[in-house]
C-alpha cells in the first residue's frame, strides 16, 4: 500500500508538470519542482522498490521495472542538463506510463508468484522504512 501511495503522488506530479506546459510556465520553475519531487519523494520510491520488492524476483517484469528506473534517472540528469521542454513531456509521460505499468502488471504479478510469507516481509520492511513525502512545493504553478 505504501508504494501505491507513492504513485498516486507520482500520478499527480506528471499532471502537475503536463499541467505547467500546457500554462507556458518557465522551464526552470518546472524543472525545479521535478527536482523537488525527485529528492522528496521519487529517489525513495525507488530506491524503497529496489532495496525491498524487487529482490524477490528475477524475471523479465521485474527486470523492465529496473530499466525504466534507470530511464528515468537518466531523463532527470538530461532535464537539468539541457533546456528542452519535450524532456519536460517526456518524462511526466515516463513516469507516468512506468507507474500503470506497476500498478496494473507488476505487482499484479509479484502478488501472484511471491509467497504469503515474502509478501509478509516485504510488508513489514516497507512499513519500517518506507519515507511518507508530503507535496508541500510551495510554487503551485500547475493552478
Amino acid at each position: 500500500v505504501p508504494l501505491s501511495q507513492d504513485h498516486h503522488f507520482g500520478l499527480l506530479s506528471g499532471w502537475k508538470i503536463k499541467q505547467g506546459i500546457k500554462k507556458n510556465i518557465s522551464y526552470e520553475r518546472i524543472k525545479n519542482y521535478i527536482n523537488y519531487h525527485w529528492d522528496n519523494s521519487q529517489s525513495f520510491h525507488f530506491d524503497e522498490e529496489e532495496k525491498i520488492l524487487f529482490p524477490y524476483s528475477d524475471d523479465e517484469l521485474t527486470q523492465r521495472a529496473l530499466d525504466e528506473h534507470k530511464e528515468i534517472r537518466e531523463l532527470l540528469k538530461t532535464l537539468n542538463e539541457v533546456e528542452d521542454f519535450e524532456l519536460l513531456t517526456l518524462y511526466a509521460d515516463k513516469v507516468t506510463e512506468h507507474i500503470r505499468f506497476e500498478e496494473r502488471v507488476l505487482f499484479p504479478h509479484l502478488e501472484n508468484i511471491l509467497t504469503e510469507e515474502q509478501l509478509a516481509e516485504v510488508g513489514k520492511k516497507l512499513n519500517e522504512i518506507h519515507h511518507h513525502a508530503e507535496d508541500e512545493y510551495d510554487d503551485e504553478f500547475w493552478k
